[in-house]
């Protein structure tokens, strides 16, 4: 590999670092209702929920999200970027889980703005979502970012992906709590997960963007009004 691909692959796995500051940590989309209520009370419990979330709300949501505005972008279609936050906007039915992501895309873009500068399509997504034309998803601002460092649409569903695990890992870590190990054991066995699951996605309709199950989505509208908790969504 080159040294100015692997620089732009190193850019965007910052992006997808758990550290990266955008507010995820806030966040468990219906991960600790299912604390609450019982369901997740250890390692076994996070994982099954984990592997759930990446079959349903992954697959037809946010991975399938990134194969798609990328496909926009290879033909230059910005239109077609910003119908794909109309409709994950409103395929999302869950209140907080809806907010959540769109405080996450705006601080995302913020920050990669702050270290990267101009980034084409990012500035224009930026201004539509100040102008409240665009709502702002972070995986449209993942896959604009990816797409424009050069990585494929594959590369960019597993990336993202293992952004959103390795954040939820640790968020579990200090929900149910789990050891740190076991949770990286949990995460090692997620990331072949979602590799697996791109042959599917590379071929799903555009149609089926932001179908979900009803389980988890109960959990996260119930998530609003549960007892006390850690996380904002």
């Amino acid at each position: 590999m080159a040294r100015a691909e692997l620089s732009r692959r190193l850019e965007v796995f910052q992006i997808a670092d758990s550290t990266f500051p955008i507010g995820t940590f806030n966040h468990s989309y219906g991960m600790e209702n299912y604390i609450w209520r019982g369901p997740i009370a250890d390692v076994e419990g996070f994982e099954a929920w984990l592997a759930a979330y990446f079959r349903t709300q992954y697959l037809f949501g946010e991975g399938l999200l990134t194969r798609l505005a990328m496909e926009a972008m290879d033909a230059g279609d910005e239109e077609a970027l910003w119908d794909l936050d109309a409709q994950i906007t409103e395929a999302t039915v869950a209140r907080e889980t809806r907010e959540g992501t769109r405080r996450v895309a705006r601080q995302m873009l913020a920050l990669v703005r702050r270290v990267y500068g101009d980034v084409g399509v990012l500035d224009r997504y930026r201004d539509r979502i100040r102008e409240g034309i665009c709502k702002g998803n972070p995986a449209i601002v993942f896959a604009a970012f990816a797409w424009s460092r050069g990585l494929f649409a594959e590369e960019t569903f597993v990336t993202y992906g293992y952004s959103i695990a390795s954040t939820m890992t640790q968020n579990a870590v200090r929900a149910v709590p789990l050891g740190q190990a076991a949770g990286q054991e949990a995460l090692h066995r997620t990331l072949g997960l979602i590799e697996g699951l791109w042959p599917r996605a590379s071929v799903l309709p555009s149609a089926l963007l932001g179908a979900n199950v009803p389980g988890l989505e109960l959990a996260q509208i119930a998530h609003e009004t549960q007892g006390p908790r850690l996380f904002m969504s």
